[in-house]
């Protein structure tokens, strides 16, 4: 699974990322993005620009908010099988932007975080679903999931799970604004040779700890 992440980068740096895609003036480093929390995002609705999304999906038929909490990842075997996601993947995809995420390796029964980038330490996405949900009083909200994968060779040692991270050349296919089902070549692991991972403080265990020590090496 994913369960946080940061997104670090200034908007100069971000904006060289991500090419031809418009990105909010201003937004804070974020060290330790939890569930719940707003996360930025590139929705595939035309638009190239990104905006804040709420991490936790809730499908459209789901009658209470309170189902996002349940919904942080989506297993990218099952997308189109899946009740909650197969609407999504078909209709409503979206680039997840990280510059690092964190997992836990548990060994004697103790979890160890770790800090997981790109060894070019530049931003990336992951692979997303989102949903505009409309409460029974018309409110919205935007929510997203993570896709996640089996490991590289990288993470294998740390942790069963990890997400979808897609190269550059994919993001226009993943972004297609028309229904897809055909996209799951795109949900395999990144290369293990162009990342890297380090132990860090378990500082990032409590999601109110949103500062630059928590992606301190130790």
């Amino acid at each position: 699974m994913c369960g946080r992440f940061t997104l670090t980068v200034n908007p100069a740096d971000l904006q060289d990322a991500f090419t031809g895609f418009r990105f909010p003036p201003q937004f804070a480093p974020r060290f330790n993005i939890a569930p719940s929390q707003p996360l930025l995002a590139i929705p595939n609705d035309r638009s190239r620009e990104a905006t804040f999304f709420l991490w936790g999906f809730i499908p459209g038929w789901a009658k209470d908010a309170a189902f996002d909490r349940k919904l942080i990842n989506a297993r990218g075997e099952t997308l189109a099988e899946k009740p909650s996601f197969k609407g999504a993947y078909k209709y409503r995809r979206c680039l997840i932007l990280a510059d690092g995420f964190y997992e836990w390796k548990t060994k004697s029964g103790i979890k160890k975080p770790h800090f997981i980038f790109m060894k070019s330490r530049q931003a990336f996405a992951f692979a997303g679903l989102w949903s505009d949900w409309e409460s029974a009083d018309g409110s919205r909200l935007k929510t997203c999931a993570i896709i996640t994968t089996e490991p590289n060779e990288l993470m294998k040692p740390i942790h069963k799970r990890m997400p979808v991270i897609l190269p550059r050349s994919a993001y226009s296919q993943w972004l297609d604004p028309r229904p897809r089902s055909d996209l799951q070549s795109l949900m395999r692991p990144y290369p293990a040779e162009e990342m890297e991972a380090y132990p860090v403080s378990t500082l990032v265990n409590n999601p109110a700890n949103d500062r630059a020590e928590c992606v301190v090496p130790v």
